[in-house]
């Protein structure tokens, strides 16, 4: 597990339900409007932090944490003819609060009990304090994947309404969550937590799994459903409704949070063996003109936001783009296997703004990419605001019929003055006659020169180089894109360069 800047953050805003066991008599019905008058109900009374854990958990050390293992044959619905299994996580080090969990079955509700005898533990961890107020800090779902007979783990919600899949042989990477507030504003961020969950059993042969979640927070609650299918991608479709206990006037829908470090265009700040280091490489739009976008990401020296203006979306995502082993050259953390995350909405979300927020990071264990989309109006307080959209997990979770941008770098111009841009597009039919292609670079605050467009012939495509002259400026907006004729032939590259 890789605890980061996410990890750190949620632990300062989650809540603590008193677990129950397994219902013996008197069952509650399921129905997920009970979930939204739940929600409805809270937002209507003023917002109550939970309690944390006993101190013994959260003094845990870091190695201690990780030395308590669940116990796979503890897993709820193990060693039944239900396809998909679900591990638990305990509380402690980062995760101070715990949730409520409830299995759905028959209809019916059927709460977990937290019971420390799920988990293996190392010598070194010492006695904890359990008794009936004590749950667990979140869950992973299994099921089988690409062993015959076995269950890989493919998802996990834990920490504030952070949660995070994988398809098929990939490894973890970035993450998403139910709501991002205030992003990047001088006052702080405020992170909702998903507080109680319910999840229904899948009946034999089923592929995919129902999870509900409850969340509550300073400002808002909301009841969210989760439809998840495992595979070659892993699938989730979202339904969300949300009660403003009071103004929202920034607000992130469908957020993703990532890490960048350094790449082709930062790698002289970091004295690394690595060719890159990233959880994601760029953030790809595909806006409601049908426009498609590609803004190689950055790890500026100081906080910075980007806004792409739009109605209703067509998509975004944050993309892992490059996908060699050579790309990192890491045999650990296996950058090139980390998913992509893409965002579809599923109506129309009216005017608003993709929204890119970059903080600075000198380590890699710091997730400092948010992405979202932020609604054009305020949410007003005491609101009901429903969405839909869909969330898709994996290797290229979106692809379009532009030619895609697989390489941007940057350097000192040594054939001339100011810096030097270096775009690479993949092989396409659309570039079989470079000639007939017209280079459009652009930009609202320097001169860049007309650009150079060669023949790659390492990837088979194209390569467009391009100077500009920043001058004395902290920063310069660049645009640039193939065009055949009237229409484009590649996707827009954007960047913001900063001094």
């Amino acid at each position: 597990m890789k605890f980061t800047r996410r990890a750190f953050l949620a632990s300062t805003t989650a809540l603590a339900f008193a677990p129950a066991t397994f219902a013996t008599g008197g069952e509650v019905p399921f129905d997920r409007a009970d979930i939204i008058a739940l929600a409805r109900d809270l937002a209507s009374r003023p917002y109550e932090a939970r309690e944390t854990v006993p101190q013994a958990w959260q003094d845990l050390t870091y190695e201690q944490y990780r030395s308590i293992r669940f116990r796979l044959d503890r897993a709820l619905w193990y060693g039944t003819d239900t396809p998909f299994n679900v591990d638990f996580f305990t509380p402690g080090l980062y995760f101070p609060r715990t949730v409520q969990v409830s299995a759905v079955e028959n209809g019916m509700i059927a709460p977990v009990a937290f019971d420390l005898e799920m988990f293996d533990r190392a010598e070194d961890v010492p006695d904890l304090p359990v008794d009936e107020t004590l749950g667990f800090s979140g869950f992973r779902l299994r099921t089988e994947m690409h062993r015959p007979g076995k269950t890989d783990e493919f998802c996990v919600f834990q920490g504030a309404s952070y949660f995070r899949a994988i398809g098929l042989h990939e490894v973890y990477g970035l993450s998403a969550r139910g709501l991002a507030l205030k992003t990047g504003d001088p006052e702080g961020e405020e992170f909702p937590d998903f507080i109680r969950f319910w999840l229904e059993r899948p009946k034999p042969g089923q592929r995919n799994m129902i999870v509900h979640a409850l969340m509550d927070s300073p400002s808002v609650t909301g009841a969210y459903r989760f439809d998840i299918s495992a595979g070659a991608d892993c699938i989730m479709e979202v339904q969300a409704t949300l009660f403003a206990r009071e103004e929202l006037p920034h607000v992130g829908i469908a957020p993703g949070t990532s890490m960048f470090l350094f790449d082709q265009t930062n790698h002289n700040r970091f004295d690394d063996f690595r060719p890159a280091v990233h959880d994601s490489d760029g953030l790809m739009i595909r806006n409601g003109a049908g426009e498609v976008i590609w803004r190689p990401l950055a790890n500026p020296k100081r906080l910075q936001v980007s806004s792409f203006v739009d109605m209703n979306p067509r998509g975004f995502g944050l993309m892992q783009r490059k996908r060699a082993f050579s790309d990192y050259a890491d045999l650990e953390a296996q950058y090139h296997k980390r998913p992509g995350l893409w965002v579809e909405p599923m109506g129309d979300w009216g005017k608003g703004t993709v929204t890119l927020v970059e903080i600075p990071a000198d380590q890699e264990i710091y997730d400092n990419i948010v992405a979202y989309w932020r609604p054009a109006e305020p949410v007003a307080a005491g609101a009901q605001l429903d969405l839909s959209y869909r969330l898709i997990w994996g290797e290229e979770p979106q692809r379009t019929a532009m030619p895609r941008v697989i390489n941007t770098a940057m350097g000192e111009n040594t054939f001339g003055e100011g810096r030097l841009a270096v775009i690479d597009f993949e092989a396409s039919e659309l570039f079989d006659d470079p000639d007939a292609l017209s280079v459009f670079v652009q930009s609202p605050h320097a001169e860049t020169s007309d650009g150079v467009l060669q023949r790659n012939p390492d990837t088979g495509g194209l390569r467009l180089a391009f100077s500009f002259q920043p001058g004395d400026r902290d920063h310069v907006e660049l645009r640039a894109q193939l065009r055949l004729g009237d229409e484009p032939a590649s996707e827009v590259w954007m960047y913001r360069w900063t001094a």
